[in-house]
């Protein structure tokens, strides 16, 4: 195929909160698919908060991205030329593409089944499902009755994750900025009650939302509210750390929570995972996920832009709130 692939590369490493302007746009030919290779043309990008860390140069559960690499990102695309086995022009398949317009892939491709939605299959049965999946279930253990509460509760994994407390039969709050996310979580994600850590003062609502305390804490942000919630846990409580949103741009990290040492005193726990180690187990999640989507019982939210000259600006969306549920880019 004659053309120019058009590719985002990581020009430079961030200083505190990530620019538009460390990202370049460069431009190469598109390239032929090998023996054994397929050329896709990616129509999705998906975007997640922990893509602040890949570009980061310290060790982590995955190399940091490059200077001079394409950005690292999940995909969806169709495939165009094949010379692999299994593939053929026009089917969709996922991956770990990258921000550019065409890509050669292979057996790290994953094949769509017909009339996949390919937002569909970037949010409920992308790294959000999964996530929310697994850290809620595997690493929170709720149990019916228990008290639950989610931190960036609107976002695409928080409002996954709070759902699926809830048909365990637990008793889910969630906090999140603004009245119109906080809306849609009572009104559409049937949580119980949702705190605007805007506008309102969150530790004292916990209390009172919360006055037997909390068993469990779906944590993505960090910083002040994973204080707040520490202080409030019950006995036995289990704390998953997701993600740390609120520190990823901070040029100099502040210190860690005061409120840690009622850990030890609730007897609680406080535990990280990482996504990728339930890889094995993904077709579990994705069937359980499709399940209670077909039956009515998860409802999620995905947010578009579009053009593939906007990709560095609508990654600068996750940290701003700006997005409602999945960040993705049609291309």
């Amino acid at each position: 195929m004659s053309g120019m692939n058009r590719q985002w590369l990581l020009r430079s490493r961030p200083v505190g909160m990530v620019q538009e302007s460390d990202f370049e746009l460069k431009e190469t030919p598109v390239p032929a698919p090998g023996e054994g290779q397929a050329l896709v043309r990616n129509t999705y990008l998906a975007f997640e908060p922990a893509m602040r860390g890949w570009i980061e140069d310290r060790p982590s559960y995955m190399p940091p991205v490059g200077i001079g690499e394409v950005m690292r990102g999940m995909t969806v695309g169709e495939v165009v030329e094949s010379n692999f086995e299994g593939l053929a022009p026009g089917d969709l398949v996922s991956g770990m593409a990258g921000w550019q317009e065409y890509v050669l892939g292979d057996a790290l491709l994953t094949k769509l089944a017909p009339g996949t939605e390919p937002t569909f299959a970037l949010s409920i049965l992308g790294a959000t499902g999964m996530t929310a999946y697994f850290g809620l279930l595997d690493v929170g253990r709720p149990q019916a009755g228990e008290t639950v509460v989610v931190s960036g509760a609107a976002g695409a994994t928080g409002s996954i994750a709070g759902q699926i407390a809830k048909l365990q039969g637990c008793r889910v709050v969630g906090i999140a900025g603004g009245p119109e996310k906080c809306r849609w979580l009572a009104a559409e994600a049937g949580f119980d009650a949702a705190i605007d850590y805007k506008r309102e003062d969150v530790g004292v609502r916990l209390s009172e939302l919360c006055p037997d305390g909390i068993d469990v804490f779906f944590d993505n942000v960090g910083g002040e509210i994973l204080d707040a919630v520490l202080a409030r846990i019950a006995q036995k409580a289990r704390v998953v750390l997701c993600g740390a949103i609120s520190r990823y741009n901070e040029a100099e990290l502040p210190p860690g929570p005061s409120n840690y040492s009622n850990l030890t005193i609730q007897r609680g726990r406080m535990e990280g995972f990482i996504v990728m180690d339930f890889i094995p187990r993904f077709a579990e999640a994705a069937g359980k996920l499709t399940a209670w989507c077909a039956e009515g019982k998860l409802v999620w939210q995905v947010d578009v832009q579009e053009g593939f000259e906007n990709a560095p600006k609508t990654f600068l969306r996750l940290f701003s709130g700006a997005n409602v549920g999945k960040q993705l880019l049609k291309l």
